[in-house]
């Protein structure tokens, strides 16, 4: 979905396909069948954006095989769909029955991160839509928190530079800029926007900044305001962000509450915990960490990274952190000049939910992705945004 400006821009809407994922091509292919047609059909749109996520081997049929790259824009073309973002945070396995720790690996000290992410840049530059010169990836905030030291940071900032510098020489190869973001998570070395400030300065390049993912922004209880405007005095470029909300419990000592809290306890994805105190930040790597025991404490609200629906907050006592949401992208795109084009809806988590709340039938999930984009769009006409054909 494509909406203009008020400054004249372009602005990309889209929604993340590792919702549906697939490890290889086929299982690509057959999403924007199965899943992807069918929301924008839902839309009543002639077009409609998705952010793929392309595991690492469907990106290396991609990037060796030049008919396979040319037959997948064809069927994008076929279906309605445009791509200009990919989701490349994760390498493999995101569909496996207990993901957690997994998704951090390989990290950005392991030579795959480079050769895989050197890989996407190469295939969204064959996969732009002829009109749109500008594509974006979003990728692992440097490493999990604990794999680092200071012989693992060095060589994760050489690969950075290594990838701006294979960045630039595919711009001049093809016309097409692509730019990679770092998307700041809890329990990363970058967990906060913050946290980004210094290595990306470090590195010192346009085409390498910042992906805001508007759950971790919640999760780690920062002000997107004050986010924002860091990142702008220090220059960092907001790459894209991802449209997506946090758990919130406001009081977290309530039995009921903390049995509310329980069943989106489950066992494929971390959901890291968080509550802001007087003494900063108190953190468990996981919902059920939090639950159990004293390692969190109660007296102040408590937020988890699970990505719940958009358009459905949590029955009460429960709610989402859609409000932060909200605040984040008035100052994306609500101001005189976006801080960034390229928008995509990312909750992931839709078969992780709690089983009354699951999607039985790919007919429910595609009528809940669609839900999800029309509040997204809502939000950016109520913006001034004026949404395109």
């Amino acid at each position: 979905m494509r909406f203009r400006h008020p400054d004249g821009s372009t602005i990309h809407l889209a929604y993340c396909t590792n919702v549906h994922p697939a490890e290889t091509l086929d299982g690509v292919l057959a999403q924007l069948r199965d899943h992807c047609e069918p929301v924008r059909r839902r839309l009543g749109r002639d077009r409609l954006g998705i952010g793929l996520w392309l595991a690492k081997d469907a990106a290396h049929s991609l990037v060796t095989d030049p008919s396979a790259l040319r037959g997948l824009r064809t069927e994008l073309d076929r279906r309605g769909l445009e791509v200009v973002t990919l989701n490349g945070f994760p390498y493999e396995g995101f569909g496996a029955e207990e993901v957690k720790y997994r998704v951090y690996k390989p990290d950005w000290a392991d030579p795959e991160r480079l050769d895989h992410t050197t890989a996407l840049a190469r295939v969204l530059a064959g996969l732009l839509p002829d009109d749109v010169t500008e594509g974006s990836i979003s990728t692992l905030p440097l490493t999990w928190r604990t794999a680092y030291d200071e012989d693992r940071a060095g060589t994760a900032r050489t690969a950075l530079r290594t990838l701006a510098e294979r960045l630039d020489a595919l711009r001049e190869l093809t016309g097409r800029d692509i730019r990679v973001g770092l998307e700041p998570e809890p329990g990363c070395t970058v967990e906060t926007t913050g946290d980004a400030i210094a290595p990306l300065t470090a590195i010192g390049h346009d085409r390498i900044g910042i992906c805001v993912d508007t759950c971790h922004l919640a999760t780690s209880f920062e002000d997107p305001h004050t986010a924002l405007d860091a990142l702008t005095a220090a220059r960092v470029p907001v790459v894209k962000s991802q449209l997506s909300a946090a758990l919130h419990a406001e009081h977290p000592h309530l039995p009921d509450v903390r049995e509310a809290l329980a069943a989106f306890d489950e066992p494929r994805f971390l959901h890291q915990t968080r509550t802001a105190t007087a003494a900063g930040l108190r953190c468990t790597d996981d919902l059920g960490q939090a639950l159990n025991g004293d390692a969190l404490p109660d007296a102040s609200p408590w937020r988890a990274h699970f990505h719940v629906p958009l358009h459905a907050a949590p029955a009460a006592p429960l709610t989402s952190t859609l409000d932060v949401l909200k605040a984040a992208l008035a100052r994306l795109v609500g101001g005189p000049q976006p801080l960034t084009r390229h928008l995509e809806v990312e909750t992931y988590t839709w078969q992780a939910l709690p089983a009354e709340l699951r999607p039985r039938a790919r007919s429910q999930l595609a009528d809940g992705i669609a839900a999800e984009l029309t509040l997204a769009r809502d939000l950016l006409t109520d913006l001034g945004l004026k949404e395109l054909p």
